[in-house]
């Protein structure tokens, strides 16, 4: 399990809607930049021998297409777009995102099992920032030590949950 983009984790896991919003955002464009991100290296990259430009071009692909987002998003729902504020733009150079686009590229998946891999990819990180959100809401009363504080309660559980995901069954002999 690769734990990718967890910026955004910690500071827009604290109210649901927008941690969704989130969510089905990175999702969308994970969704959709991994195959153009695919095309792209399978139909120009590759047979120009230019291989070595895909992360760049990995960077203006997801770029552009969260920039068409943003604009969507402002146009249609600004009171989501303002509550993202800054994160928003960040999903440019999320991990999450560009991770999935690199692990299809170094692991050679075929077009359909890049699509699947970047929409589990989004639902995998949107179910995760939620998860995050439930567990903080559930904690609200609790009162970490002093110099923890709410982003270090934050990334101990997102680390708690990085154990349990990573757990190996035990297998019998």
């Amino acid at each position: 399990a690769n734990f990718l983009g967890m910026c955004p984790l910690v500071a827009l896991s604290r109210s649901w809607r927008v941690a969704l919003g989130m969510g089905l955002a990175v999702t969308a464009v994970t969704t959709l930049t991994a195959p153009v991100n695919w095309a792209v290296l399978h139909y120009v990259l590759l047979p120009n021998h230019l291989g070595y430009f895909s992360l760049l071009v990995f960077i203006i692909v997801i770029a552009a297409l969260v920039q068409i987002l943003e604009i969507v998003l402002d146009r249609y729902s600004p009171a989501l777009s303002s509550s993202f504020g800054l994160y928003l733009p960040l999903v440019t150079v999320n991990c999450a995102i560009l991770g999935a686009s690199l692990f299809m590229a170094q692991r050679g998946y075929t077009l359909r099992e890049t699509v699947v891999y970047a929409g589990g990819t989004g639902l995998g990180w949107t179910l995760t920032i939620l998860v995050v959100g439930a567990l903080k809401r559930a904690l609200v009363f609790a009162s970490p030590p002093r110099h923890l504080g709410a982003t270090g309660q934050t990334l101990l559980i997102m680390g708690l949950l990085a154990l349990a995901f990573a757990a190996v069954p035990a297998t019998s002999p």
